[in-house]
């Protein structure tokens, strides 16, 4: 039993590649299936978003289970004449455990510390699951792997600093005001930048958008995105007066917003703190507009900054994630070795000879008159009663070892007999167990004899 995990990213494979070995969600079922339905694949989970498309896989053996998995993405889209192998990473064993939890981590995304990944990989192991195509194996794995995800997240500031321009926007924008719920937006222009930045500041609060433009029709259809309302350009100094945000980015070739124009909405603002977002090249504000009391104007390259700062910060965050990462993959493989047969067996075999030894001893301080031929006796008796109960049920272990639902017996057995769930002292025998012990005792002694 082999946990492979194959796949493609941002980092080995262009666009148009990702695009070609790209799974769609309304397939993915089938897909699931066809890829379990290979010889060598036990389990299977697909995850596939705009950045990564990885095959989870839980095979008998690995160098059958990776070819399975480049066959199975050959077929499924057609690429027989393109060596994908070229593409592609692979990893297994540990190297798979670790890598499932960097990427669930987002140490292995295009931004360190984005959240998106997380959701993208519960969505893709539940797609699995609902299709019956993940087992013991890889429901172990995947769902401790969401853990690692939480820790990561809970226990360091990977995920706290804004690595976007749109949200740096934002993060500066709490600075200034602390709390943006009921604040007011103005957006001049219709640039993709300033929509992206309005949308952040909608998600924190942000109540009541304007939008601002030359042509107002395209302000009329930009304020339905935002359920917000259009005015007309030349009402530019009352609107500002009235928005507590303004995010410019026109394309305008000269300044659009200059000093005496800051100074007039405030004037009608009655100087209560405006924040500026210049998002234009060339600028849409002039500069000495930060001149202005109560006025934080900020520009591409301060925003830029920012980003540049916090992803050094999200890099010094990376140390403390792995930390997490290297200890939950001992946890991982210390549990996942417990499914190994010859383990299982040696430890079934200690179970059962603490149990009786246990017994024994029991027994043997009620009858202190045994002999020494009648303790060997006795002792022989309840060895064999061992061995003869532990035979088949070993024999049969070994023998499902070489089919690759194996571990699922081994699985099974520990659980049965509660290995290595805490096993300091012999379990207690019921008062019915002891009586017929006793018995059979005393029916070796009558045979023996008393010595």
């Amino acid at each position: 039993m082999h946990i492979i995990v194959s796949g493609l990213s941002h980092k080995t494979a262009p666009v148009e590649i990702r695009e070609a070995l790209n799974f769609p969600e309304h397939g993915l079922g089938e897909a699931l299936n066809t890829l379990t339905s290979y010889p060598h694949i036990n389990e299977g989970v697909i995850l596939s978003t705009c950045n990564r498309t990885e095959i989870y896989a839980v095979a008998a053996d690995i160098d059958s289970g990776r070819q399975n998995i480049i066959s199975f993405l050959e077929d499924r889209h057609g690429l027989k004449d393109c060596r994908i192998e070229d593409y592609l990473y692979f990893h297994d064993s540990l190297a798979a455990v670790n890598h499932l939890f960097r990427v669930v981590s987002s140490l292995d995304s295009m931004v360190v510390g984005e959240a998106q990944i997380l959701g993208q990989a519960k969505d893709a192991y539940a797609g699995a699951f609902d299709a019956q195509t993940t087992n013991l194996v890889l429901n172990r794995l995947f769902r401790q792997a969401f853990a690692v995800g939480k820790r990561v997240r809970t226990e360091t500031d990977i995920g706290e600093n804004a690595v976007s321009i749109s949200y740096a926007a934002v993060q500066l924008a709490k600075k200034v005001f602390s709390d943006l719920t009921g604040k007011s937006v103005m957006i001049v222009g219709a640039g993709k930048m300033s929509e992206l930045t309005a949308k952040h500041l909608l998600a924190n609060g942000v109540s009541d958008v304007v939008i601002i433009n030359r042509s107002f029709d395209r302000a009329v259809d930009m304020a339905k995105v935002f359920k917000g309302r259009a005015a007309e350009f030349d009402n530019l100094v009352d609107e500002m007066a009235g928005a507590d945000i303004v995010i410019s980015s026109t394309g305008a070739t000269h300044s659009i917003i200059d000093k005496n124009t800051m100074k007039a909405a405030m004037a009608k603002r009655r100087h209560r703190p405006i924040f500026l977002i210049d998002i234009a090249v060339p600028r849409d504000i002039d500069p000495d507009v930060n001149n202005v009391d109560n006025v934080y104007l900020y520009d591409i390259d301060d925003l830029q900054s920012v980003v540049e700062s916090n992803l050094a910060e999200r890099s010094r965050e990376v140390k403390e994630a792995e930390k997490i990462i290297k200890a939950e993959i001992q946890d991982f493989l210390a549990w996942q070795s417990s499914l190994e047969v010859v383990p299982t067996i040696a430890e079934l075999r200690r179970k059962a000879e603490r149990i009786r030894q246990g017994e024994l001893e029991k027994i043997m301080s009620k009858m202190a008159d045994l002999s020494d031929e009648q303790k060997n006796a006795l002792n022989a008796l309840t060895s064999g009663i061992i061995n003869k109960l532990l035979h088949e049920p070993m024999v049969r272990l070994k023998d499902s070892a070489r089919h690759k639902e194996g571990y699922l017996y081994v699985d099974s057995l520990r659980h049965l007999f509660a290995l290595g769930e805490g096993e300091d002292e012999p379990e207690k025998q019921t008062q019915e167990s002891a009586s017929k012990i006793e018995n059979n005792v005393r029916t070796v002694k009558d045979t023996y004899g008393a010595g």
